[in-house]
């Protein structure tokens, strides 16, 4: 049994192992290891490995190229990054970010090997943007070491991070990642558990009416994002936003929301699924 957090003092996070290295976990490896943390990144698959740390070296050049880095500090970063196949490489880590598949049974595998693996005082934080955290926590042998800490794409850019706790989280697990996230130089906001949180459930709902008012004809795809830019002062219509998150993970959120909810709202629009 983990000991009681009310009576372990967290070290600082020192150490933190990512796992799911495709866009998400990659970005985020990158926000780590920039602000001076050990990072093990983890992947099933050797080829998505090799790819991230590829992706790493070109993101840092491009970096020292803007002036962003310096040559010294890019090789420092790219230091603290080491990859591994192997779950049991997040042993020594003080804190675990998964970015598997959006997956309830995907993640829950990744989270019940983490339990056998990690130190008791580990915290395990979920990167899902529409899951359950509490239901995930519940099925872990450390449910107050559970939480949910959702970054946004880019990672390196996207100054959000949303902290999402459960009724099960203890309040020093939350204190711990958002001063990481602060020091990570990002806005940490503190949301409760509901699906797609607060950024993605505004955000997709209002994606999802697009879609069926263009499905129904109310007006044009590009009167529809002209009414929005224009109208709303917005920089990018919900159409032409939707085409650069990509329909399939708008419809594979709306789908997750929709099931923890069965709100209409998330319901996804048939076009979504025709696309």
């Amino acid at each position: 049994m983990a000991t009681p957090l009310s009576d372990t003092p967290l070290s600082p996070l020192r150490t933190i192992a990512v796992v799911g290295l495709g866009t998400m976990g990659t970005g985020i490896a990158e926000v780590l290891a920039g602000a001076g943390r050990e990072v093990v990144g983890i992947d099933v698959s050797e080829a998505q490995a090799v790819k991230a740390v590829a992706a790493l070296e070109s993101s840092t050049a491009r970096a020292v190229e803007r002036g962003r880095l310096t040559e010294q500090e890019r090789g420092a970063a790219l230091g603290r990054v080491r990859t591994s196949t192997d779950l049991r490489a997040a042993a020594d880590a003080d804190l675990v970010i998964e970015v598997v598949p959006e997956s309830y049974e995907i993640k829950q595998r990744v989270f019940r090997e983490l339990d056998g693996i990690v130190r008791p005082e580990a915290i395990l934080a979920t990167g899902t943007n529409a899951l359950s955290v509490t239901r995930l926590a519940a099925d872990s042998a450390r449910p107050e070491r559970v939480l949910g800490l959702h970054f946004f794409n880019p990672a390196p850019a996207m100054k959000l991070v949303e902290v999402v706790s459960s009724v099960l989280t203890a309040p020093a697990a939350v204190t711990a990642v958002t001063d990481l996230a602060l020091d990570l130089g990002k806005e940490p906001v503190a949301v409760g558990d509901r699906p797609g949180f607060v950024a993605d459930g505004l955000l997709f709902g209002y994606l999802n009416q697009a879609a069926a008012m263009y499905e129904a004809n109310y007006a044009s795809r590009e009167d529809i994002d002209a009414a929005m830019r224009l109208g709303c002062g917005l920089p990018m219509g919900p159409l032409a936003l939707l085409d650069l998150v990509g329909v399939d993970t708008a419809r594979t959120v709306l789908e997750a929301m929709y099931a923890a909810s069965r709100d209409r709202l998330h319901a996804p629009a048939p076009i979504l699924r025709q696309l």
